[in-house]
């Protein structure tokens, strides 16, 4: 499936809520769009200064994306679109793998990505990504629902993209996985680099997002469970060897669960 190539981007603005966590903001033709609106008081003061609300998209049904819906001024004008998961009220359009969704002219694919929870979507367009909690910058969800499979080819998926592609994850979670990555594979000099760039952000309070799939393809343990150094340092902690990247990468979620 080609991914929609807008002739125009938008302005993406990270509005953080709760204590790690980013609803996103563009505006398109139509008014303002939101993704994954966990904080209700947040999110409604931020419209004071935007146009009017057109549309939120959904990710998924954990409390801190939709949070805000009960809450968010949302009549028969606004859209709101997510997955077909009855746990997401108030949703007046359900999207599935292979939909189209304009957004006011900004018209994004929606694929199915699932291993965080069971009904987990993306909405892509040309190179940006609303990824929810299915990738974040060095690491990615916790499989809630899914399996190590489901995840690991919901990744490798979202991995095959243009290394240009800009990931919009829902969590300001860089700096801690990075630590993790680190204690998983030290001597790669490029997430060192990258590593010191965004704790460079972060004391400067600033997003360390969006990232990059050319930073995550090089730096992302999760995205690189076919490398040696990878693959070695799951295999000593195991005690034995690993056989194909979906037990590299199921073993180590594992020892990210309890990193």
């Amino acid at each position: 499936m080609e991914v929609h190539v807008n002739p125009v981007q938008p302005q993406i603005d990270a509005l953080p809520a709760f204590s790690d966590n980013y609803v996103w903001r563009f505006t398109s033709a139509d008014g303002t769009w939101l993704v994954d609106p966990g904080e209700p008081r947040l999110v409604a003061s931020a419209l004071h200064d935007s146009p009017a609300l057109a549309g939120i998209l959904i990710t998924h049904h954990h409390a801190d994306h939709v949070g805000g819906l009960a809450a968010l001024p949302i009549d028969s004008s606004v859209r709101v679109i997510a997955p077909h998961d009855p746990r997401i009220g108030r949703a007046s359009e359900r999207v599935a793998e292979g939909d189209e969704v304009d957004c006011g002219g900004l018209r994004f694919n929606v694929w199915e990505v699932p291993g965080h929870t069971s009904s987990h979507i993306a909405f892509l367009a040309t190179d940006i990504v609303f990824c929810g909690d299915t990738l974040f910058s060095l690491g990615c969800g916790r499989l809630f629902e899914g399996s190590p499979a489901q995840m690991h080819a919901s990744l490798t998926r979202l991995a095959s993209l243009p290394r240009t592609t800009r990931f919009y994850p829902a969590h300001e979670y860089t700096e801690a996985n990075g630590r993790f990555a680190l204690e998983v594979d030290p001597g790669n000099q490029d997430l060192q680099r990258y590593l010191q760039s965004v704790r460079s952000k972060r004391q400067r309070e600033e997003a360390s997002l969006p990232t990059s799939l050319a930073v995550e393809l090089d730096c992302n343990p999760f995205l690189r469970c076919h490398s040696d150094s990878v693959k070695q340092s799951v295999e000593a902690r195991q005690g034995h060897e690993l056989i194909s990247e979906l037990e590299v990468f199921a073993a180590l979620r594992q020892w990210k669960d309890v990193f």
